[in-house]
């Protein structure tokens, strides 16, 4: 047997130890293998094999160096323990390359199996009884080998947990005198989950067309009032265009939203609820358009809002800078969140989902596009998860 043969047999466990993988990155490598069926269903089995095969060849790499990193000199002795195949075998080792597979629910570990992982090759002719012999089992390793101090993700991937960039402001509506009280509000973190690649590229320039085709279909963005009034325009509080009608984007956003949103969850720390219904629409920011900071839980006709996405979308070459997405630290003040002063801001980039709940506080800096074309601004698929 082959030790690329001795590691498609292990390709599952190695892909499931945390150490090699983590499941932020078991996630993206299912969202890959799921792009890549979604633009390829068209396309001759050739092609569908061709991509299939080059996502198998990079994550196979890091998954063999990591392995490597992690076992230690002891890999191999390791994988033919567990198998049962004879040692002497790690002499035609080569960079290993585990199978991808469709993804799948993840199943109870299996005891090893007593017949063999492949079709064994004729038996090779055997040496000299006086030649010297393999030893009759693998020697543990005198030290166990010891994880790294933490999981580093290869090029490309982000935490869930994205603190893009940390600061705070000087100054603060509702900072007050700084005087320490007694049985102070608690404060709730900002917090966020940001997905990288979220759609697949066919379905990103389907958006992107869609947007810019119905640009006379765009509205000015409307604010709800103090007083739970929607349908007013505060060009001080907000200024930007929405779209309210997706077409099939709706669908296609919601179907990956319903993939992820368990583990978003989780994440989050919020637990599962029943989504009743999803608000959504598509947001044009040009030159000069911001959003003050809100919450989108604030009146009594928003209530029901529990988590809030942000999808980031834009013509190519990017055209606009600013228009990040500020999250604030948060606090109660008469019945209403206020942000503290502190804050974590998420840089727009294409193709990429935020989820935040619907109470923390945040805004939408300046954009600045000098062109001022339409095709040129800021988008967003964004809306809310009702319960």
């Amino acid at each position: 047997m082959t030790a690329k043969q001795i590691l498609d047999a292990f390709s599952e466990t190695l892909m499931q130890d945390e150490r090699i993988l983590i499941p932020r990155e078991r996630e993206l490598v299912m969202s890959l293998l799921q792009n890549a069926k979604i633009v390829s269903s068209g396309s001759s089995s050739e092609i569908q094999s061709a991509v299939t095969a080059a996502i198998a060849r990079s994550v196979g790499e890091t998954v063999a160096q990591r392995a490597f990193a992690v076992l230690g000199g002891s890999i191999v002795e390791q994988i033919l323990a567990h198998s049962g195949i004879p040692a002497g075998t790690e002499e035609s080792m080569s960079v290993p390359m585990p199978q991808l597979h469709a993804p799948q629910p993840p199943s109870a570990p299996q005891p090893p199996s007593r017949t063999p992982l492949a079709p064994q090759p004729p038996s090779a002719p055997q040496p000299p009884s006086n030649a010297p012999q393999p030893p009759s089992a693998p020697q543990p390793p005198s030290r166990a080998p010891q994880p790294p101090s933490a999981p580093q993700p290869p090029s490309g991937l982000r935490p869930l947990r994205v603190p893009v960039q940390q600061g705070t402001q000087q100054s603060h509506p509702d900072s007050g005198s700084g005087v320490a009280v007694l049985d102070a509000p608690a404060i709730i973190r900002a917090q966020c989950v940001v997905l990288d690649e979220f759609l697949a590229p066919l379905e990103l320039d389907e958006l992107v067309r869609y947007a810019v085709q119905h640009e006379a279909e765009f509205q000015r963005s409307e604010v709800i009032s103090p007083s739970g009034d929607p349908g007013l325009i505060d060009y001080n509080h907000r200024r930007s265009q929405v779209l309210m009608e997706l077409g099939k984007h709706h669908e296609v956003i919601l179907e990956r939203i319903r993939c992820v949103l368990p583990r978003v969850l989780d994440q989050l720390g919020v637990e599962e609820f029943p989504v009743t219904h999803v608000e959504a629409q598509i947001t044009a920011s040009n030159d000069g358009d911001f959003f003050g900071a809100h919450s989108d839980d604030a009146q009594e006709i928003i209530a029901s809002r529990r988590i809030t996405f942000v999808y980031f979308f834009h013509r190519e070459p990017r055209q606009f800078e600013g228009g990040e997405l500020r999250l604030h630290d948060s606090r109660g003040k008469d019945g209403q969140n206020v942000g503290t002063g502190s804050y974590q801001s998420v840089v727009p980039r294409q193709n990429q989902i935020v989820f935040f709940p619907c109470s923390l506080v945040h805004e939408i800096t300046p954009v600045e596009c000098p062109s001022r074309a339409f095709a040129d601004s800021r988008f967003t698929l964004n809306g809310w998860l009702h319960k």
